[in-house]
């Protein structure tokens, strides 16, 4: 018998407990959901490095709080919820979900915005995407300025002309914290917009930026493909993220125990 993956139970305060979608496939149809209903969500991708931000960030953790979905977007984070007794949860990079959710778009008419990056990578993603998914539309490609802030007046007058544009989904390109709290603030601000954050995934698909191969990706060490790339910007986030795993552990021990 087949077994249909559902949505785990409400988001608990720990950051474990933050991923309320166990797989892409549940995470997809209660999307798909939301938009037969005209209803808005935000989706966002849960890691380590987020974690490691939102206990330095109360806006950032409350921002977390506000989204509809979250995802483990981090082998870590599977193996901790899975340690904690949470054995459906599997890993949904959030650079992987930029391709399903066209798709879907495409299929049900649904129109797209990108929001982040520079202008030249999100026309060639947008480009990239049309070539992929037949019918797709993207009705709005907007790249902020260096020094953008997602809390800001200039924000809103974005997330306006998003919605202005007649997007259902957008898709944010800022990186954490600034897409999360965008997403959070453009949520409340247009209930019937749905928001992604991807990080680089647009980035990815332009050509702009080289994901790690696939076989790295399998063997779970994209992680240190990454850093090796850029070791100067990215070997203290490494560090942080590694410093925070006796604690989730702990956590992810003492729930099980509950259980």
């Amino acid at each position: 018998m087949t077994m249909t993956a559902v949505p785990l139970p409400k988001p608990a305060p720990e950051p474990l407990g933050l991923v309320n979608f166990p797989t892409e496939a549940a995470l997809l149809a209660d999307v798909e959901a939301h938009l037969t209903a005209g209803q808005g969500f935000a989706i966002a991708t849960l890691n380590l490095d987020h974690v490691v931000k939102m206990r330095a960030n109360p806006d950032f953790r409350r921002a977390y709080l506000a989204h509809s979905h979250v995802v483990a977007d981090g082998n870590p984070i599977v193996w901790l919820s899975r340690l904690a007794g949470r054995s459906q949860v599997a890993l949904v990079p959030g650079s992987e979900l930029i391709q399903p959710v066209a798709a879907l778009a495409a299929r049900l008419g649904t129109p797209l915005a990108f929001l982040g990056s520079t202008e030249t990578v999100l026309q060639a993603a947008a480009a990239q995407l049309k070539a992929d998914h037949p019918g797709l539309k993207v009705v709005a490609c907007l790249a902020p300025p260096y020094g953008f802030d997602p809390e800001s007046a200039a924000a809103d007058a974005l997330l306006d002309q998003i919605a202005a544009s007649g997007a259902r989904i957008c898709l944010l390109a800022l990186g954490a914290p600034k897409q999360e709290l965008l997403a959070a603030r453009g949520l409340a601000r247009h209930p019937q917009l749905g928001f992604l954050s991807i990080g680089a995934g647009l980035d990815f698909i332009a050509g702009h930026q080289v994901r790690a191969p696939v076989w790295v990706r399998k063997i779970a060490m994209e992680w240190l493909w990454r850093m090796l790339s850029n070791p100067r910007r990215l070997a203290r986030r490494y560090l942080d993220c590694a410093l925070v795993l006796p604690s989730l552990t702990g956590a992810a021990l003492a729930e099980r125990r509950r259980k």
